[in-house]
């Protein structure tokens, strides 16, 4: 059967068990992740990052999935089993939650991302897969896995890495890999100080995605393998791709548009200024991520809210927004809100001012509020007058500023 065939596809989406790594604390998103792991934190005004791979999985065919927790999980675990247990059991689908929970003689929590595998080697092994998908749980994008598995098939490959370009510099955060001509990947140095650049390019570097397909049986083995290494951090990137990559067929599958060969939106959101940047971006006319494709819908759990309010349209007090995006259950009421990303419930009041600012679920902004270049945690009760974004050693002293001057408001900066 042909690799583009979409029988010959479906058939092997049926044999993929997908793992979402999703226990990530996101560090480097500093207060937004004191209270929530990395995969649970909102994106694009209704939506939270772990809903990305797991709407990949389901517009691929892939319907048999397993979330690994463990970070400050329960935001995560509640919005699954809110928005991701309609699946049919009698059909053998599924989104199962595997928090970290010692499964193995080791006693410790997940180790490393190759340990968070290995210590539920138990379920998979009752599952059957004759493939396993595994898949981070927190970058933003749009990807079909079917692809990536045809390719995985026809080239014979043990394992195959899923890649995409980036600068150099970004490079130095990422596990990096040279290929030959073939994509065999033939090195892999993970977030390596001076990284190389791709072929037929001077600035751009093939970089892990953190997504990867493994033979079922192959991954048994080297996973056995690693847990008996007493020097292995259990890392697929740190230990076991350098490993393999010189006795077996590991291959990188560039993320490419298949009709126009170029690279599709990806982004990691890993930093409260790359976390403003992608949601602000959802704002432009016509924004790379195209959250309204009929054709590859992002699924997440929604909230009966009603309808987005404006109201007021006296003179200096006209409730509106411009060039900006409105969730439901929002009342902008005598406020103006310009180039910025509402998700649900947030209120705006009379006289304020909202500028190219993220704010989440469940905000309350006072009277004769000026709101710029912010990004506002869930839950904020901003009082009368509050000035954000016009002084950042004032912002500095009471909130967190970025490098680019983006400043971070959350419910404990403000006494709440």
């Amino acid at each position: 059967m042909s690799t583009h065939n979409p029988r010959f596809v479906s058939l092997l989406t049926r044999d993929t068990l997908a793992l979402v790594l999703a226990g990530g604390r996101g560090s480097r998103l500093y207060e937004l992740t004191d209270r929530r792991a990395k995969p649970a934190v909102f994106f694009g005004g209704k939506f939270r990052i772990i809903d990305f791979p797991l709407s990949n999985c389901v517009n691929s065919g892939i319907r048999k999935i397993g979330v690994l927790t463990q970070y400050k999980a329960h935001s995560l675990i509640r919005h699954l089993v809110h928005g991701w247990s309609n699946f049919r059991t009698d059909l053998g689908e599924f989104v199962e939650i595997l928090p970290a929970s010692q499964r193995t003689t080791s006693n410790n929590w997940y180790e490393g991302t190759a340990d968070a595998i290995y210590q539920n080697l138990d379920i998979v092994e009752t599952l059957h897969p004759k493939y396993v998908l595994v898949l981070s749980g927190d970058h933003i994008y749009k990807m079909d896995y079917g692809e990536m598995l045809a390719q995985h098939v026809a080239k014979g490959a043990d394992m195959t890495v899923a890649c995409v370009g980036v600068s150099l510099e970004d490079a130095k955060g990422f596990g990096v890999m040279t290929v030959d001509e073939q994509h065999r990947v033939i090195a892999f140095d993970e977030k390596p100080a001076n990284p190389q650049p791709m072929p037929g390019s001077d600035d751009t570097a093939l970089a892990s995605m953190g997504n990867y397909i493994f033979n079922t049986e192959f991954l048994f083995e080297q996973l056995h393998q690693d847990a008996a290494n007493p020097d292995s951090s259990h890392d697929f990137g740190k230990d076991i791709i350098p490993a393999i990559i010189h006795t077996h067929a590991v291959y990188a599958h560039p993320f490419r548009d298949p009709v126009t060969g170029k690279q599709p939106y990806w982004r990691d959101v890993g930093t409260i200024d790359a976390f403003w940047e992608a949601n602000m971006e959802l704002v432009a006319v016509e924004p790379e991520l195209n959250l309204y494709d009929e054709t590859w819908p992002i699924l997440t759990h929604h909230r009966q809210l009603p309808s987005a309010k404006f109201v007021f349209r006296d003179e200096g007090r006209e409730g509106k927004a411009l060039d900006s995006v409105v969730s439901a259950g929002c009342v902008i009421s005598g406020a103006a809100v310009i180039n910025s990303l509402l998700f649900s419930n947030v209120k705006v009041h009379s006289y304020s001012t909202v500028t190219d600012s993220v704010i989440l679920p469940e905000v309350s902004i006072g009277r004769h509020c000026r709101i710029s270049r912010a990004v506002i945690d869930r839950g904020c009760d901003l009082p009368e007058g509050t000035v954000i974004g016009e002084d950042p050693v004032a912002d500095a002293a009471r909130f967190r500023v970025t490098e680019k001057g983006i400043t971070l408001v959350t419910p404990a900066m403000l006494g709440q």
